[in-house]
């Protein structure tokens, strides 16, 4: 299995598709891994060269207790797309994902060919996410899984997929989880993201109670130059939620 030693951390990844063809990566949010991406992994990968990374801490990846940054953060997925012989990629992200994203779009504008921010925000509740890190470290995760799952996955969502999830966050490394909290609590991307230059499309959930178009959608729009946006039916985790719907997006958006 393909992990990378980085300072502070062992990151797990995974190269799959076409090598000929474009590169896209793809960024889960914060509390999932690269499975996230599974029921839309066959269709992605007979168009892109995919590359999934689990963030510090999340899935395989190991980290080093502590607070992280979105710096830190968009420096790894750099030093795994070099690992991976990528140049030039296009970017998709959820959530923490999608903030990592537009930090990488801030720091390497020469790396990054388009962006798509899914269900994600550069205006969070710093206090909430401070108080978040604080209680996964003193109680663990099942301390914060059932307000977790109330922003993930709608009613909608098969009963089945919600435990799986909820299974997985519980089971997650409380210290990785804390650290990436950490860099939510303390970007600060909103009186930057003007100077994103790639073309940019901001995807938004219906049923998203975390980052809904109001007040986190909107905000994109209206910063980051030339963004296009589209809503599709889903709540936080759209991939999981509404991945045939969020795939014909992306197809849309990247051969566009």
């Amino acid at each position: 299995m393909p992990f990378l030693q980085v300072e502070g951390a062992s990151l797990y990844w995974k190269l799959d598709g076409r090598g000929d063809a474009p590169a896209l990566v793809l960024l889960n949010s914060i509390g999932t891994d690269m499975d996230l991406w599974d029921a839309m992994l066959p269709d992605l990968r007979q168009r892109f060269a995919v590359l999934r990374i689990d963030a510090r801490g999340h899935g395989a990846s190991a980290a080093s207790p502590g607070d992280l940054s979105l710096a830190a953060l968009a420096g790894d997925v750099l030093a795994v797309a070099d690992a991976a012989g990528l140049g030039r990629f296009s970017l998709a992200g959820v959530s923490l994902g999608g903030m990592i994203g537009m930090e990488l779009a801030l720091r390497a504008p020469d790396r990054l060919e388009r962006l798509a921010l899914i269900c994600t925000s550069a205006t969070m509740d710093s206090a909430a996410w401070r108080d978040r890190a604080a209680t996964v470290r003193r109680e663990g995760m099942a301390a914060i899984a059932d307000l977790a799952m109330t922003r993930f996955l709608s009613d909608a969502a098969e009963p089945a997929l919600a435990e799986t999830v909820r299974r997985q966050l519980v089971a997650m490394d409380a210290q990785g989880y804390a650290g990436c909290a950490a860099a939510i609590r303390d970007m600060d991307l909103a009186d930057r993201i003007a100077g994103i230059i790639c073309p940019t499309l901001v995807v938004t959930g219906t049923r998203d109670v975390s980052t809904p178009f109001a007040g986190h959608g909107d905000y994109l729009l209206a910063r980051i130059p030339r963004a296009a946006h589209v809503a599709i039916e889903a709540a936080h985790l759209a991939p999981l939620e509404a991945p045939q719907a969020l795939a014909e997006v992306l197809f849309a958006f990247l051969k566009s």
